[in-house]
């Protein structure tokens, strides 16, 4: 077996979330900032027209995501983990920077939504294969009897991320007057993330190749395709597809869309809305890895099907109790339910999903799978519990959305291949002539026998 020294596990935990959380963190400041770019970067005679444009051009870099993931994912599965995210955090912050020191339309014209756009397409493209190959890393790296907790860090990171895009988001527009908000301040975000990505970039430029990945590329194998990875794992792909449209739906319309859906549908204050949801996604992003050292023990397939058959039977009672008498309290009470069965969803999803690849073609399969369920699923979140609510009348409306993905989730997690008791079988065989965390490759199926015949 190829031996090599790894960075220390701390280490390498940072090095791959940074990517995941900086994607999540500039996502989150787009967002909140979007009413000022739509001013001035896509100025129109109608505010509204201004706002479309920008959202839209929100929008566009989902579309950018599978095309990134697939050709991304290969280039992981071929080059290596360390060389995909080291290129894949060098893109990222050049959208950042494209985005932060982008003159406006008042000073350069048409060039500046140019700019902007083309920002979010490099960001798309990028973000395409950062899940993937952060989480092959990640799960490659890991103690074999401790990939939950260590695949779980990816979440945290993105919990951590929406977390402190949202505060530092607030503190510029609230400490700032609108002129110098207009001017200059809502650049600071932005710079703020654009710090980060050379320390990532740093970073993983000390990361040493994972073994898994390692031996996989040594062991002989037939070259290959995309086709042939969808042609061997066609079940794994439509398993973490469905498994992904339950997360992606969750994250989008339980965290992102709750507050406006307070404000809009339950007449609540902003400000408690806002509120509550900090509170819930802070009690979410801290126990994300306590599910997931939980999975290292119960078992992923377990967990996953008990927090999916959760949410199917709390949501609609939560929110039919929410809307019957709006306040505070209530919608607290069911934030931090629903964020709680979310974490449990979370913790163990990404070790989950990584698992059922083989070394091979994991970052691959996995890229594909996730990216096209978050450009279908996530990307059309909003505009679709927007239409439920308008074409049925009903104000608790986005809960049905959610309720169809959490049964597809259910669904997918009952064809999940549970490889947690692989991680226990090899730490004990391997007992006593190495560590646990030397055996880390050992529950890999061999990838020449797996990527030719399948699991």
């Amino acid at each position: 077996m190829s031996r090599q020294k790894a960075a220390p596990p701390k280490h390498q935990v940072i090095a791959a979330v940074i990517g995941n959380a900086l994607e999540w963190y500039d996502f989150i400041v787009f967002g909140f900032l979007a009413v000022i770019i739509s001013r001035l970067f896509f100025p129109s005679e109608s505010e509204y027209s201004s706002l479309l444009m920008a959202t839209a051009t929100f929008g566009v870099g989902f579309f950018m995501r599978p095309v990134g993931g697939i050709l991304l994912g290969i280039y992981a599965d071929r080059r290596g983990r360390k060389a995909a995210l080291q290129l894949i955090i060098g893109m990222m912050t050049v959208s950042i920077a494209l985005i932060a020191f982008a003159p406006p339309y008042a000073a350069i014209g048409v060039a500046a939504p140019l700019l902007i756009v083309l920002a979010r397409l490099l960001q798309g493209f990028a973000t395409g294969g950062e899940f993937a190959s952060a989480t092959s890393f990640l799960i490659e790296s890991a103690p074999a009897n401790r990939r939950g907790l260590y695949g779980s860090w990816q979440m945290f990171g993105q919990g951590l991320a929406v977390f402190c895009g949202a505060a530092i988001t607030a503190l510029v527009t609230n400490g700032l007057t609108p002129e110098a908000l207009d001017s200059w301040g809502w650049r600071i975000p932005f710079i703020i993330g654009l710090i980060i990505g050379p320390v990532g970039l740093w970073m993983r430029r000390h990361l040493s190749e994972t073994s898994a990945f390692l031996e996989a590329r040594q062991a002989p194998k037939e070259k290959q395709s995309l086709a042939r990875m969808l042609r061997n794992h066609l079940r794994e792909v439509i398993t973490v597809m469905g498994l992904t449209v339950c997360g992606t739906v969750g994250f989008y319309v339980i965290l992102v869309y709750m507050p406006t859906f307070a404000n809009r549908q339950l007449n609540l204050a902003l400000t408690d809305a806002f509120t509550a949801q900090v509170i819930a996604v802070a009690l979410m992003t801290l126990l994300m890895p306590v599910f997931g050292a939980l999975s290292d023990r119960l078992g992923r397939k377990a967990l996953i099907i008990s927090a999916t058959a959760g949410l199917l039977i709390a949501l609609y009672p939560l929110f039919s109790w929410v809307h019957a008498a709006p306040s505070f309290a209530r919608l607290m009470t069911m934030q931090v339910v629903l964020c709680t069965l979310l974490a449990a969803y979370f913790g163990p999803i990404s070790a989950a999903m990584a698992e059922q690849f083989p070394a091979g073609v994991r970052s691959t399969g996995l890229a594909l799978a996730y990216n096209l369920a978050v450009m279908i699923f996530g990307g059309f979140a909003q505009f679709i519990v927007t239409w439920l609510i308008h074409t049925t009348g009903l104000a608790i409306a986005p809960v049905f959305y959610v309720m169809f993905a959490a049964a597809l989730g259910l669904v997918a997690a009952f064809f999940l291949i549970d490889r947690t008791h692989e991680a226990r079988l090899a730490v004990v065989d391997d007992r006593g002539a190495a560590s646990p965390e030397a055996s880390s490759s050992k529950v890999d199926l061999p990838s020449s026998r797996v990527s030719t015949q399948g699991l």
